[in-house]
């Protein structure tokens, strides 16, 4: 267990969540430091977690790692407002959809190690799904600190940063469309007569156990289907109308905008 003075900056969803995880893991909390300008959530914070809230610019100043947990367009500002406390031999993991490594690099001192993960909301229930890569300057007991970081809330794989784009419309969008399809599975449930509830039972017990099934069997998920599909059965003619409809070819299309929107975040940058 590490026993690294580790910073989140950014206390929203994503940010408290790397924070329970890491306490629920075996941190200790006199080793966690949070960054939060907002004095309500602050106290919060400290009382639910009894860790130490501080500006930004402190936090960075006394950590060996932080963990910047914001969004996007805010990167620019935060990194602004920290890099002049920053120093050789800190590592910066930062969680933040579309922003590179090197625009990172470039905005921070030399020596400074720059991690980039694609995190996803599933660490809420220490199921997330993390992909990592190392910038320039990381060595290899960095980037083995920022997997401990992410393997609190869940699974974490490393990738090299150009995967980044994709990795981003599959796992980091991925619960988005898998809601989405579970929502759209109650609704048919309501339209074909059952209640809202049953319906909802029955969609999200048949997601946990197909999900469960994927993962413990290792069996191909093309083979997991067609033992459901009988010739000439419902399942076959479900999902002829879902060929018919080209629902493949719409998620395909999907994660491709959401591939092109992430390419769109870091030119932004």
């Amino acid at each position: 267990m590490s026993s690294q003075q580790t910073a989140i900056l950014g206390a929203g969803v994503m940010g408290e969540t790397l924070l329970s995880g890491l306490v629920r893991a075996g941190r200790r909390v006199d080793h966690l430091l949070v960054g939060e300008k907002r004095v309500e959530r602050a106290r919060e914070l400290e009382e639910r977690y009894g860790v130490a809230v501080v500006t930004n610019v402190e936090a960075a100043a006394k950590a060996d790692t932080l963990a910047l947990v914001v969004k996007p367009q805010d990167m620019g500002d935060l990194l602004d407002e920290i890099a002049g406390v920053l120093r050789p031999g800190q590592l910066v993991v930062s969680l933040a959809a579309g922003i590179t490594t090197a625009f990172i690099e470039s905005r921070v001192p030399d020596g400074v190690a720059v991690v980039r993960v694609m995190p996803n909301t599933p660490a809420l229930v220490d199921e997330g799904m993390s992909a990592i890569s190392p910038g320039s300057h990381c060595d290899d007991a960095q980037l083995a600190e920022a997997e401990s970081l992410m393997a609190s809330v869940g699974k974490v794989l490393r990738i090299p940063e150009r995967q980044q784009d994709a990795v981003t419309a599959i796992s980091g969008s991925g619960p988005a469309y898998i809601f989405f399809v579970v929502e759209s599975m109650i609704e048919a449930g309501v339209h074909l007569g059952l209640p809202r509830t049953t319906a909802s039972e029955l969609v999200i017990q048949t997601l946990v156990g197909s999900g469960k099934m994927l993962r413990e069997t290792g069996t191909h998920p093309t083979v997991l289907r067609e033992q459901v599909t009988s010739p000439g059965g419902t399942t076959a003619s479900a999902l002829r109308e879902l060929e018919i409809h080209k629902v493949r070819a719409a998620f395909l299309a999907a994660m491709e905008a959401a591939r092109d929107r992430s390419r769109e975040l870091a030119q932004g940058s």
